[in-house]
Parts: C-alpha cells; structure tokens; sequence
C-alpha cells in the first residue's frame, strides 16, 4: 500500500508539473507577436526523499534576458530614436529653401539663389531703360520676392525651433509616464516575488517601458538586489530609485531667433529642481535640444549674413542715388542723437530740387568741420530750402520747406565713422532695403507701395550748379549697373552657422546656403538609416534569444500533451491496482 501511494503522488507531481509546463507553452505561442515578450520556461527540480524520487515539483516560471545585449539595444533605441527625430527636421528645413531646380527644363527652382538670379535678371532689364517705370516696378517686385523668401524661411526655422521645444515638453510628459511605469512595475514584481509568483512577465513590461524611455532620451540604469530597477541621467541624477522622479519643463510661449537656452529663453528640463538639459544627449528629447539650440540657429545665422550683407550692400548703392521726382523728405533708418560725436571726411552736396529735376538750391558740405550730429544738423539747416532735425525716434531727417519741392543727395567723397560709408548709407536716408537681419527684411514700404520712386538716378557732381538746370539724370543707368554689379560681384561673407568665411556673389552664397543645408539633410538621413540597422540588429539577437519559436513551442506542446496522457494513464493503473489489493484484502 505504502508503494502505491508513493506511486500516485509521483504520478500526480507529474501530471501537475506537466500541465504547468503546457499552460507555459500555450502562453508562449499565444504572445509569439507580443512585443516586448520573451520566452518562458517552467523550471522543475526532482523531489528526493531518503535518496529514493519522490516526484517533481516546479519551482517557477522564469526567462532569461542577455544583460549584455539588453543593454546595448536599449543604447541602440537611444541612438535611433535622437537620428530619427534629426532626420525628421533636417528633411522639413531642407524643404523651407525650396528647389533649386523644377522638373520642367523651362522654369526655375524656387530656391533663395533663383529668386535672387531673378531680381538680378530684372535690374538687367531695367539698365537698359532706367527710367520706364514698369521695369522699375518689375525690379521692385523681385527684390521684394527676395526679402519676403528671406522672411519666409526665417520665419519657417523659428516655427520648427517652437515645434522641437513643444516636442522636447510632450516627450518629457512620455518620459514621465515611463519613469511612473517603471516605479509601479518595481513594486509589483517585489509583491509578486515575496509571495513566490512568477515575475517575468512583469520583467518584461518593465524592459519594454526600458526601451520606450530610451526612445526618448539616453538612460543609465541596473538592477538592485531588491529586485528594483534603478534608472538614471548619463551622470547620476536618480529617475527611479525607490520611487520615480519626474522631469519637469515649460515650452516657451513664443519664439524667436533671439530666443536661447543659455538666455533663459527657454528654460531647463529639470529633475527635483536640478537642471539636467545637457546630460540629455541622445534619444527624441537629445535630438531635439541639438535642434533647437544649435541646428537651426545655425541655419538662422547663415541667413542672417545673407540678409545683413544683402541690405548693407544695397542701400550703399541706393544711398548714391535719387528718385525722380526727388522725395520730399529723406527720414534716416540709424539712430543716433545730436550730442553723438561725428567722425567723418570728405564733401557731400545736398541740393533742393523741383519735381523735374531742375535745381533750387544747394550746397556742398566738408564734414571734417562738424565734431557732433548736432552741429552737422544745424549746417544742414543752414542750406536755403532745407529743414533738417533728428526727430523722436532718433533719426536724421532733412526736408524741402518749398512746396512741390525734394531732397536729392550726392555722396561725393564723404567717409562717416569707421567703416568709411557714405554721409547718405551712413544714416541711411535713402535705404532701399529695411531690417536687421533674415526675420525682417524688406523693401522700403513707400517704395514698396509706389509712394516713393526707385531711386535709380543720380545727383549731378559737377564743380559747380546752376540754379534752374537740370540735376537729375533719370535717364543713366549708373545706379542700376552698379546695383547689378554688386550682386553678382565678389562680397565677403563671414564665417556663419558651420559655413566657412567666403568670398563671391550673392546667388553663390545663397546656393552654399541650400547646398549646406541640403548636406545636413542627406547626412542625417545616412545616419537614421545606419542607426535603424544597429537597434534592428540588437533587437533581432534578442529576439533570437529570448523570443518564442513558434515551431519549437508546438513540437514541445506535443511532447507535453504526450506525458500528459502518460501520467493519466499511470494515474488509472495505479488506482485499478489500489481498487484490486482493496479487494484481496476484503476478501481475505
């Protein structure tokens, strides 16, 4: 009886065990597509009493998970997630500088350097009859199609520099809501774990939400012999310990290209008040600070140098010229103010002209004799005809006091302040170009709308005038073949956002520009797809490792139903010899 009984409860540990191992193997196949799952096994030991099998008994159910490997596809996430994110951008700022080309052979791209060969093309048209003004309304137009491009795309960066910083808080948000999984999943696999349950499948939501908190930003982490899983910043700063810790962040209200980091523009990510921004490297969150805070002000720079060269170099052609009719008044764009001191040579002639061009009045000043704004300002008014103030916003402004009457400025051989302009550029009363840099370019709005002329004519610089004569050469098209010249001509650009120092035309900087942007697209690009082939190759050996084989499972699953039936079996001859030695015991 003693036998029998020891073999029934062998019998039964078998069948026990078994049916544990095929609910395992049935879980397998079923979570084969499961992300994140891994391969369990229902590991059992033999029982042994005084040195005789006693049965089985199973001792739990585990997987096992490659460290090693563990942590370099979370690495490898890492790296994915901050090139995927780069790419993304690089690929929407490409599109910001518009083609360089179009797909019909008969038109032009759309790029900076197109517009800008366009407005060149419509000076060149306008040489030829400086003073039709539909060519100069042509020629208006396309360098209005120039600033606006400038603008647009200044504006188009600045747009993606507040999406990236929208994107860095959302990302927080998801980091915040895997830290918070993380710490949950630390306490249930310690609860699970005291009362002798399995905890791999909580090991493995707890290594997914690894992976998705790596997407976003590069991690430190290990596991503690508590069983917890501790998370923290590349330098230590603790996310999870013994309970999550937050990021915390506020996206700016509004950006603009003076908007920074190191400003206080934008304000750091921080843990329990520790700013950790630049321990952030890598992942969405690592990509994004990269982009906002050096990508794309880069890109503003290198436009900036176009528009700032741009306008410096334009209005120092238009301050040579005039329009006909002359305006009635010349409202500089420097401020400046009466007690600013005057640092300046040469002669310059301001003359009064009627709406023909024919002169008034004028007069040729040597600047050497005036040591302050103010005392240039008072010889200005000085000249008969002339009105001339610095008004509440700080610039000069001279006037005809005649009515029908204008103001027509020659430069002749003046050099004001340290970079040598002329008396007009310097304060640039005659500007045709508006703005400090790429963000607000334009065309000067009176000349925009037609109010004022284009001024592509020049005052006469001969010894000596005649009153009545005509001064105003509206016909020459010095003005305009020196614009024209300007542009396509050798200007120094200096070293801008990653671009070298250089020298040449304003189309072939423009092209650099987009050609530079274009490099950065295609690099970024390389890299993602370089990236997605690492983490596919981590997360493929993992897979091969720890993931399920379907066709393995079903072959065990086979062999398992097969033990199943033989512990039935056993079982049933077990209890037919138990229900015979009853017999022969009631029969004795």
């Amino acid at each position: 009886m003693s036998s029998l009984n020891i073999a029934q409860s062998i019998a039964f540990s078998g069948l026990a065990a078994t049916q544990v191992q095929i609910s395992v193997a049935s879980a397998n196949i079923s979570n084969a597509d499961t992300k994140g799952y891994t391969q369990k096994t229902a590991n059992q030991i033999s029982n042994v009493t005084g040195g005789v099998g006693t049965g089985v008994t199973v001792t739990g159910i585990t997987s096992t998970v490659d460290k090693l490997l563990l942590k370099s596809l979370v690495g490898a996430t890492s790296d994915l997630g901050s090139a995927n994110t780069a790419n993304n951008y690089l690929t929407q700022l490409e599109q910001l500088y518009g083609n360089t080309s179009s797909a019909s052979s008969s038109t032009t791209g759309t790029s900076l350097a197109n517009t800008l060969a366009s407005f060149e093309s419509a000076l060149s048209s306008l040489a030829s009859t400086p003073n039709s003004a539909s060519l100069q309304a042509n020629a208006v137009s396309a360098l209005d199609a120039v600033t606006a491009q400038l603008q647009q795309t200044s504006s188009g960066i600045q747009k993606l520099r507040s999406n990236a910083d929208q994107d860095i808080a959302s990302s927080v948000s998801d980091i915040n809501s895997d830290l918070q999984q993380i710490a949950g999943l630390n306490a249930q696999i310690k609860q699970e774990a005291a009362a002798g349950q399995s905890t791999a499948d909580l090991e493995d939501e707890r290594n997914s939400a690894l992976q998705d908190l790596s997407t976003q930003m590069n991690v430190s982490y290990f596991t503690s012999s508590s069983g917890d899983l501790q998370v923290y910043t590349s330098t230590g700063q603790a996310l999870v310990d013994s309970t999550a810790h937050p990021l915390s962040y506020t996206p700016a209200s509004n950006v603009t290209a003076s908007t920074t980091y190191s400003s206080g523009g934008f304000s750091g990510i921080t843990v329990n008040g520790v700013d950790v921004t630049s321990q952030i490297t890598s992942g969405n969150v690592g990509a994004l600070i990269t982009l906002r805070d050096q990508t794309l002000p880069a890109a503003q720079s290198q436009l900036d140098e176009l528009a700032q060269q741009l306008t410096a170099s334009v209005n120092a052609v238009s301050n040579q010229g005039t329009s006909v009719p002359p305006p009635a008044t010349l409202t500089g764009t420097a401020t400046t103010s009466s007690s600013a001191p005057l640092s300046a040579t040469g002669t310059v002639r301001i003359a009064v002209a009627d709406q023909n061009g024919n002169l008034v009045s004028y007069q040729d000043l040597n600047l050497a004799s005036y040591t302050t704004v103010g005392a240039l300002v008072t010889a200005i008014n000085g000249i008969s005809g002339v009105s001339a103030s610095i008004d509440s916003s700080g610039h000069l402004t001279i006037s005809a006091t005649g009515s029908g009457n204008g103001i027509s400025i020659n430069e002749m051989t003046s050099s004001v302040g340290s970079s040598g302009e002329g008396m007009s550029d310097y304060f640039g009363l005659n500007d045709l170009v508006t703005g400090t840099g790429a963000s607000d370019i334009a065309v000067r709005g009176d000349i925009l709308s037609g109010a004022a002329g284009l001024p592509t004519a020049t005052l006469d610089s001969s010894a000596t005038l005649t009153v009545g004569s005509s001064v105003l050469s509206s016909g020459s098209a010095t003005i305009v073949n020196t614009l024209q010249s300007t542009l396509t001509g050798s200007t120094n650009f200096a070293m801008a956002g990653g671009l070298g120092a250089t020298t040449g035309s304003f189309t072939d900087y423009a092209a650099a520009i987009v050609a530079n942007i274009a490099s950065k697209a295609t690099q970024a690009s390389s890299t993602y797809t370089a990236k997605q082939t690492a983490q596919s190759t981590y997360a493929n050996s993992l897979s091969s490792e720890t993931g399920v084989n379907i066709d393995e499972e079903t072959a065990n699953l086979s062999t398992l139903q097969n033990k199943y039936s033989a512990a039935s079996e056993l079982i049933q001859v077990i209890n037919t010899m138990f229900t015979s030695l009853m017999t022969a015991m009631q029969s004795a």
